[in-house]
């Protein structure tokens, strides 16, 4: 199993136009071969003091998939590249975490 920890910051008060795009295209990934969780978390609110905010402008995706090559032909998909097409624009920065179950 592999999981994924994508970092998204849109550019300044962005971040809810590009959640309503990645909430319409959830059920595309949802579907696809591998795909076991893949979902959007926000910082806490009220956040308890040791918390580290993400920031208003910050989302986490929170993947699982069966294999790496479930997760690289996820990377390939016509609708992520349509996603991507459609949110471009609106980030600021983005990171990868790929990680291994220990």
């Amino acid at each position: 199993m592999i999981h994924v920890l994508a970092i998204i910051t849109t550019k300044p008060g962005m971040r809810d136009t590009v959640l309503n795009h990645f909430r319409a295209n959830v059920p595309a990934v949802l579907a696809e071969d591998g795909c076991i969780e893949y979902g959007a978390a926000i910082d806490a609110a009220p956040a308890p003091a040791f918390q580290s905010p993400c920031g208003p402008d910050t989302f986490v995706v929170i993947e699982k998939w069966a294999s790496l090559q479930a997760l690289q032909a996820h990377a390939a998909a016509p609708h992520m590249a349509s996603y991507a097409a459609k949110t471009r624009e609106h980030i600021a920065s983005r990171t990868l975490h790929i990680l291994s179950p220990t």
